[in-house]
């Protein structure tokens, strides 16, 4: 897991000068993608712990030529997908994703050729609905290639962009456009070109770099200790700057082929930028009121190291309990990533008001190659996170025992996926037990029902005022509210509380949502019991 990149001391000039040294690769010499790429991931090493400006300017010169370079230029195909500056990137985006690049690189945006005939008879299919109704018919009856199709359709744009303008403009609402964009499936291509996204140049204008003579500790945490320091600050931002960290936290995934629901949807209402000092930052995005999860707040952070993206989370927070879903990008993975996450839950608890934590099986490698292949369930069991499930703490022990008998035993693959089957908790605060955000036995259990019981019951007699997405908070929540222990006999007050906690649901700022449940103590105790029947 740990990466032997220079590190950022005052030997730092002679590591970018090796760095930087342009090789001289024969005709003849056999193709090493590596070799080429692994240049700029160790300048933004560099870039990210630098020892003094003039590394910092250097450095910035030599990741703006980066693009240039006759080794990268060579191998170019190579490097595809890598998200190095002057390379193409390829990915079957998702709606959101796909429309965003759309409308910031519709020149570069095309369907992969190379994947066309896979996906090919569901564009087939949708073009029909997204032409008018005239070329509709044309197109119900041509033989003409696809691809041929679209040429005549798109006029100077390409046929993805035309496609995606198109879907933008069908009926039915943004849910429509998403399932047939999705169902269509497409496998996409961007190419590259000046302005981005690149993971090369990905930076947060303006932030403030911190220099330091040695570099960043890979040392185990004391997390309860960490929990007691807060962050330095915290700063919601205006349109225009919380839409450009929304942008980067984009470009962080579009280039290393992730999505995450919470950028895509990401509302430039709801975003607030924590300064933790130190160099180390998180922009941390609220979800779009109509995509938002139906109990927990979730919230998509992108860590910044000296303003270079190092990593991102996801926190699902619900009655006081976090869900944290971690990564630390490759190349940053051997620096600091148990000191960040820690400050991850630091800023958690002091800013969502969490008082325990989750890590769900997907994130510890239940499903999931990379997480079994770096260790994560160890990286979490050895910062204090432990099993509840009785059978992974069973072999949890042997484990332990094995590595205390001989301290070079590695758990195998096999003992890996039974370990990440159940979730890992930390739960520092005596008498608060973490209850997960999402049960889904409770969504099978509970009945659909409208919103006119959950109404009646809270005293709800006209929603005139409500906002379009406070009603649709309402009605999504209803079969939950009309579901929970003993609300009959709550007083009016306690009633007329949880009806602003759901209209804060549909409100821009999530956070308040999530502070006001767990401030709620009738509606906390009936939704933990709830939680807690469901998981059974």
């Amino acid at each position: 897991m740990a990466r032997a990149w220079p590190r950022a001391t005052s030997a730092a000039s002679s590591a970018f000068t090796a760095i930087t040294a342009r090789p001289r690769v024969p005709r003849s010499a056999p193709s090493s993608c590596a070799s080429t790429a692994r240049p700029s991931l160790r300048l933004l090493y560099l870039r990210a712990y630098p020892d003094d400006a003039t590394l910092v300017a250097a450095v910035e010169r030599a990741l703006e030529r980066f693009g240039s370079r006759a080794d990268l230029r060579r191998f170019r195909d190579g490097l595809a997908d890598s998200g190095i500056s002057g390379t193409a990137i390829r990915y079957r985006f998702f709606w959101p994703m796909a429309r965003w690049l759309a409308g910031h690189w519709p020149d570069r945006l095309r369907y992969d050729g190379d994947e066309l005939e896979e996906f090919e008879p569901r564009l087939r299919g949708a073009l029909p609905l997204l032409a008018p109704w005239i070329q509709a018919e044309a197109i119900k009856r041509s033989e003409a290639a696809t691809d041929n199709l679209l040429d005549r359709l798109r006029g100077t744009s390409t046929g993805a962009a035309w496609v995606l303008t198109r879907l933008d403009r069908l009926p039915g609402g943004g849910r429509i456009r998403e399932a047939v964009h999705d169902t269509i499936d497409a496998a996409y291509r961007l190419g590259p070109g000046r302005g981005g996204p690149s993971r090369t140049l990905a930076r947060r204008e303006g932030a403030p770099i911190v220099f330091r003579e040695a570099g960043p500790s890979s040392a185990r945490p004391d997390l309860r200790k960490s929990l007691s320091i807060p962050p330095a600050t915290v700063r919601r931002l205006r349109p225009r700057e919380a839409t450009g960290i929304i942008d980067l936290a984009r470009e962080a995934m579009v280039t290393r082929s992730r999505d995450l629901d919470a950028f895509a949807w990401a509302d430039p209402r709801d975003v607030l930028l924590v300064d933790d000092g130190d160099g180390l930052e998180f922009g941390i995005v609220g979800v779009m009121p109509d995509r938002r999860l139906p109990l927990p707040a979730v919230h998509g952070w992108l860590s910044f190291r000296n303003g270079v993206p190092i990593g991102y989370v996801q926190s699902d927070t619900l009655l006081g309990s976090s869900e944290i879903s971690f990564n630390t990008f490759p190349t940053f993975r051997g620096a600091e990533a148990a000191h960040v996450f820690s400050r991850v839950l630091a800023v958690s608890r002091h800013l969502l008001g969490a008082r325990s934590f989750s890590i769900e099986p997907y994130q510890l490698g239940h499903g999931n190659e990379e997480g079994l292949s770096s260790g994560a369930w160890w990286f979490y069991a050895k910062l204090g996170f432990t099993p509840k499930d009785s059978g992974v703490r069973a072999l949890y022990a042997r484990e332990r025992a094995r590595m205390r008998r001989s301290p070079r035993h590695r758990s195998g693959k096999r003992t890996l996926e039974l370990l990440a089957a159940r979730h890992l908790f930390f739960e520092p605060d005596a008498g608060h037990r973490a209850v997960l955000p999402l049960v889904p036995a409770l969504g099978l259990r509970i009945p659909d029902r409208d919103g006119q019981g959950a109404a009646a019951l809270l005293g709800v007699r006209s929603f005139r005022g409500w906002t379009a997405d406070e009603r649709l908070a309402f009605e999504r929540l209803a079969p939950v509210v009309a579901a929970l222990p003993g609300i009959a006999r709550w007083s009016a007050a306690d009633r007329r509380a949880l009806v602003d906690v759901i209209r804060a649901k549909g409100r821009p700022i999530e956070l308040n949502y999530a502070r006001g449940l767990d401030a709620h103590p009738k509606a906390r105790r009936a939704l933990t019991a709830l939680l807690t029947r469901g998981a059974r």
